[in-house]
C-alpha cells in the first residue's frame, strides 16, 4: 500500500509521523509525497487553538480534493476533541484517537482488511519516498500531561503522563543513528515529567541514552522548568548533548502566571535558568510568551517586557492568546480587545527581534559544530549550504562548488550575522570531497 503522511502542528506530531513511516517501511508499505499518489492519507492533525481546528478541518477537506480515491485516516488532537466533525469530514474513512496512535499502523490495516479497500498488498522492496531533507530526528520519549494550564487544551486531548520504556527509546535512537541521523530531538508533552508514571526521571533517561548509544547530537524539545532536579543539567559536561534549551515562560508577571495555573513563578524560573547556565557554556536560551491573557494589564505587559530583557533570551516564539473553547481562560473574565493584542504582540515581538539579534551577534568569531541540512542552492558566488550550529541558531556558508554536505558536522568559523534569523560563516579547516548530491 501507498500512504501519504502527512502533520500540523507541534514537534511530537512530527516524531509520531516519523515513527510510522518507518513502521510501514519495515512492513513493506511504501511511504510516497504526494497524496496523488496514495492508497491511504493520514493526517495527524492538531486543535491547540480554534484557529488550529479549522486548518485541520481545510487540511483534510484538501487532501480528498486532491486524491478522492484516497482512504484518509484522521487521527490527532482535533480527530480526538472532535471526533464526530472528524469522521463526518468528506473522504475520511478512519478515525484514530490520541490513546490508540501507537497502534495507528496496525488499526489503519486492520481497517482496510475489513473494509476491503482497493490496496495492494506489501510486498519486500516496495519502492519508498526518501526521507525529507533534514538529518535530525524527533523521537517521542512520553505523552499527556498532570499539569493543568488554564490556556491549554493539550491535556484534554492527550490524556494522562504516559512515558515510554527506557529501552524501546535506546533501541529508537540506535536505529536512527544506524540510518545515518547525526541527531535526535527528544520531545514529548511534558518531557521533564519523564518517569513519573514508571518510577523514573528524564535524568535517568538521559543517563541511559549517553551510556547505550552513539549518535553524535542530542537535543531537548520544549522543556517545562519543573519537575527537574537541580543536577540536571550537570549530565551536559557530556557534549552530546546540545548547549540549547528551550523553557517555555508564557509570561514575566507573576499574577498572570497565576491566572494562567502555571507552577512556576518568575522567581523559580530565574532559578531553574541560573543553575542551567552555570552548568552548560554558551547556552542559547528560547522560551514561549502568549500576549494578550485575560485581565493582564499594562503593568503585566510592562513586566513581561522587562523579564524578557533580563533573561536574556536567544530568541522566542510569541503567541496572541485566543479563547480556546474548553478551557478555563476561555471562561475568566477580563477578555481584551483585539485592538490590544495586536499592539501588546508587536511590541512583544519588536522586544523579541532585538532579543535574536543580540544573540546572533554575540556568536561571530565563535567557531560551532552545524549539522548541514537540505541540499545546497545556487547562488551569485556559488553555492549555499545551511545548517544548525549546537545551540540551533541557523548559519550559511558559501562554496565555490556543489557538494553534498548533508548529514555532515563540520567546525564552522561564525564570520557575521546576514540577516534577523541567520549568521554567516566560513569553514574553520578544508572540507574533504564529498559526493554530489
Amino acid at each position: 500500500m501507498k500512504v501519504f503522511l502527512d502533520q500540523l502542528g507541534c514537534r511530537l506530531n512530527e516524531a509520531e509521523v516519523s515513527l510510522w513511516r518507518r513502521q510501514l517501511r519495515a512492513l513493506g508499505h511504501a511511504t510516497v509525497s504526494r497524496v496523488e499518489d496514495a492508497d491511504v492519507a493520514v493526517l495527524n492533525s492538531c486543535a491547540v487553538t480554534a484557529e488550529a481546528a479549522r486548518t485541520s478541518r481545510r487540511r483534510t477537506r484538501a487532501l480528498h480534493r486532491m486524491n478522492p480515491r484516497a482512504n484518509i485516516v484522521l487521527t490527532g488532537c482535533f480527530a480526538t476533541l472532535e471526533p464526530g466533525q472528524a469522521a463526518a469530514l468528506a473522504g475520511v474513512d478512519l478515525v484514530v484517537p490520541n490513546s490508540h496512535k501507537d497502534r495507528l499502523v496496525d488499526r489503519i490495516i486492520d481497517h482496510l482488511d475489513t473494509v476491503a479497500a482497493p490496496w495492494a498488498a506489501a510486498e519486500p522492496g516496495a519502492p519508498i519516498h526518501p526521507d525529507a531533507p533534514r538529518t535530525r530526528a524527533f523521537v517521542k520519549i512520553q505523552d499527556g500531561c498532570r499539569n493543568r494550564c488554564s490556556f491549554c487544551i493539550v491535556t484534554k486531548a492527550r490524556g494522562e503522563e504516559r512515558s515510554r520504556g527506557i529501552k524501546e527509546i535506546v533501541d529508537e535512537i540506535s536505529g536512527l543513528h544506524d540510518q545515518g541521523y547525526s541527531e535526535v530531538v527528544l520531545t514529548g508533552v511534558h518531557i521533564g515529567g519523564y518517569g513519573h508514571d514508571r518510577g523514573g526521571s528524564l535524568a535517568t533517561l538521559l543517563d541511559a541514552i549517553l551510556a547505550q548509544t552513539h549518535i553524535p547530537r542530542i537535543r531537548l524539545g520544549s522543556l517545562e522548568p519543573w519537575d527537574l532536579p537541580d543536577d540536571l543539567f550537570d549530565r551536559w559536561t557530556d557534549r552530546r548533548l546540545l548547549p540549547h534549551l528551550h523553557l517555555p515562560l508564557q509570561s514575566g508577571s507573576d499574577p498572570v502566571l497565576r491566572r494562567m495555573a502555571r507552577r512556576c513563578p518568575t522567581a523559580r524560573y530565574r532559578r531553574v535558568v541560573g543553575l542551567a547556565r552555570a552548568a552548560i557554556p554558551g547556552l542559547h536560551l528560547t522560551t514561549d510568551l502568549i500576549v494578550g491573557f485575560p485581565g493582564s494589564t499594562n503593568e503585566d505587559h510592562a513586566r513581561s517586557l522587562e523579564f524578557l530583557a533580563q533573561m536574556g533570551f536567544g530568541d522566542a516564539h510569541v503567541f496572541t492568546y485566543s479563547p480556546r473553547p474548553g478551557t478555563a481562560a476561555a471562561r475568566l473574565p477580563g477578555q481584551l480587545s483585539p485592538q490590544t493584542k495586536r499592539a501588546r504582540t508587536r511590541q512583544m515581538q519588536a522586544a523579541v527581534a532585538l532579543a535574536r539579534t543580540r544573540a546572533l551577534r554575540s556568536r561571530v568569531g565563535e567557531t560551532r559544530p552545524v549539522l548541514f541540512e537540505g541540499t545546497p542552492k545556487q547562488a551569485h558566488d556559488g553555492y549555499r549550504f545551511e545548517g544548525y550550529t549546537d545551540t540551533f541558531q541557523r548559519v550559511a556558508i558559501h562554496l565555490a562548488d556543489r557538494r553534498s554536505l548533508r548529514g555532515h558536522v563540520l567546525p564552522i568559523r561564525i564570520d557575521s550575522v546576514e540577516d534577523d534569523r541567520t549568521l554567516r560563516g566560513t569553514p574553520a579547516r578544508v572540507l574533504p570531497r564529498m559526493s554530489q548530491p
